[in-house]
């Protein structure tokens, strides 16, 4: 009867939060097969250790940060292929909303991490302030401080200056 109950409330968090730890993957990754594979070994680690979780309002919380530490475990041996190309012989296509995708992609990479995981957090994934300070380990002021510098560094780019801008400590 308890791991009926236990599975029971495993299912209905799997039902709840699939499609945020989703949308965060893809962001993480930008690959929609690996970023199902990422959900998918999320909620197998949970299962496997769903005894030892020890607030269940917290569960959100604690399904991110899964996610977040089986993305870092894909890079941890991953050896890239590099080739070089000529700028000159890449076929770019010139769709004009895939060239505004690019370049606000662009925009939100150059952000220091610090700034870019806060913001993209609170934006694609809907998570308050709290919830944030929470899942990144510091306070909600030092959010909110990276949210602010995150916008205006956005809007600094652009309006014509550098994404950059707002890499101090907070």
């Amino acid at each position: 009867m308890i791991f009926n109950l236990a599975q029971r409330r495993f299912e209905q968090t799997v039902r709840a939060y699939s499609a945020d730890l989703y949308r965060y993957a893809y962001w993480l990754c930008r690959d929609r097969f690996r970023a199902e594979d990422l959900v998918q070994e999320t909620f197998t680690r949970a299962w496997n250790s769903w005894e030892s979780l020890k607030d269940v309002e917290a569960v959100k919380s604690w399904l991110i940060t899964i996610l977040r530490r089986e993305h870092a475990r894909l890079y941890e041996r991953k050896q890239f292929d590099y080739v070089d190309t000529e700028l000159e012989d890449l076929q770019i296509a010139a769709d004009h909303d895939a060239v505004e995708l690019y370049q606000l992609e662009n925009l939100l990479e150059e952000l220091p991490l610090t700034l870019r995981e806060p913001f993209v957090m609170q934006a694609l994934g809907g998570y308050s302030c709290a919830e944030i300070a929470e899942q990144l380990d510091t306070t909600e002021g030092a959010v909110m401080t990276r949210l602010t510098r995150a916008r205006q560094a956005l809007r600094g780019a652009l309006s014509g200056g550098s994404a950059k801008a707002g890499k101090g400590k907070s």
